[in-house]
């Protein structure tokens, strides 16, 4: 295998590393800055380099770059902090499934204002009592003519504040099996019956939030593709999210900070900063093989899991580098502070190896 890069591929990491610095200047550095550094300025600075949807089919208005290039970007933005997190999404999961599964219709509406950066969407998945588990979402939409009519709760829901839309995952049908009855319906986040409440985590951040639907009307046709069959769909979505440079290298700039001031003559800093780089290259290697489709099907499940482990190694050597330092409440600590949601976002790491054994590796069920 070959693992070197191209000289076009060298010249997009200098020209993306150049625009990330610039960003961080002019925005500030945002410690996990796919989620927690919001601008839609800079969102639309994106789109005018052709860095949403880069990767998406030209007869879609995307760049119809390979994919490569994408994690090229990304890697260099989110080291450095860049505040992405107004187009992510959208970019990341929202218009790839709208262009495998939503109508022309929906294409035609949708996606030009994720492609100019406009437009904010969050994914409206996890439930108080429905979080991993993905099939027992109880939040429904029950047809009324041409309208459905939306009732429930979702919450750890970024950005629904400032977001334009959510994606909503929810049940239309109840007479079934759990993972069937489940559908995907385009929900505007200005909607009358839509009631929003931020979520302040300990690190001050207030992007998570709570979202009551309480006889939220949207149009059928706002459902993007078969309804009561969209489970696959979801699970496609989440290949994206659980696969993605994002978790590799949230807190790679607080590493940075912390690695030019270690004790590099202690062999057992040495060491550890020998086992973090270790990883990052590790890390890289399995995020481009889901990047490239050369993973096995849920193999992102194995990719979360060791990636985001890394990104708590990492935390916790800045904070031993630190040591007292760490204790004070600064920009950097707030990014340690975050450092238990690496393994939780996404999925948990005991669900993330739940699934590489049941669906990748085949082992049985343990009998309950």
């Amino acid at each position: 295998m070959d693992f070197e890069w191209t000289p076009e591929q060298d010249d997009l990491r200098a020209h993306a590393r150049k625009v990330a610095t610039d960003a961080v200047e002019r925005y500030g550095r945002h410690n996990d800055s796919w989620i927690n550094g919001f601008s839609k300025d800079f969102a639309k600075e994106m789109a005018a380099l052709g860095w949403i949807g880069m990767t998406w089919p030209t007869e879609h208005g995307g760049g119809g770059r390979p994919p490569i290039d994408r994690l090229i970007v990304g890697e260099e933005l989110i080291s450095a902090g860049a505040p992405i997190a107004a187009m992510w999404f959208a970019d990341r999961q929202m218009g790839p499934t709208l262009i495998n599964f939503g109508t022309a219709d929906q294409q035609e509406e949708f996606l030009p204002g994720i492609l100019s950066g406009d437009t904010t969407w969050c994914i409206g998945m996890s439930e108080p009592d429905s979080g991993s588990d993905l099939a027992s979402l109880t939040t429904s939409a029950e047809r009324d003519g041409n309208d459905f009519v939306i009732n429930g709760q979702k919450i750890w829901t970024s950005f629904g504040e400032s977001a334009d839309y959510c994606y909503l995952i929810c049940r239309t049908d109840s007479s079934g099996p759990p993972h069937t009855g489940i559908s995907e319906v385009i929900v505007p986040m200005d909607s009358p019956g839509i009631e929003v409440r931020p979520i302040t985590d300990m690190t001050t951040n207030r992007h998570f939030c709570e979202v009551w639907f309480s006889d939220v009307r949207v149009p059928v046709a706002n459902l993007v593709g078969v309804e009561g069959n969209a489970f696959k769909q979801t699970m496609r979505q989440l290949e994206h999210e659980r696969g993605g440079i994002d978790r590799l290298v949230s807190n790679r700039a607080l590493y940075e900070m912390a690695a030019a001031r270690a004790d590099a003559n202690d062999p057992r800093v040495r060491q550890e900063m020998a086992a973090i780089e270790i990883e990052y290259r590790l890390g890289r290697v399995l995020v481009a093989r889901e990047v490239l489709g050369q993973a096995p099907s849920g193999f992102s499940a194995a990719t979360k899991c060791f990636c985001t482990e890394h990104e708590v190694r990492v935390a916790e050597f800045v904070a031993a580098t630190l040591g007292a330092e760490a204790t004070l409440w600064t920009d950097v600590t707030k990014g340690l502070a975050y450092a238990p949601g690496y393994t939780i976002m996404g999925g948990t790491s005991n669900i993330m190896r739940n699934i590489l054994g049941e669906r990748v590796l085949g082992l049985p069920r343990e009998p309950r």
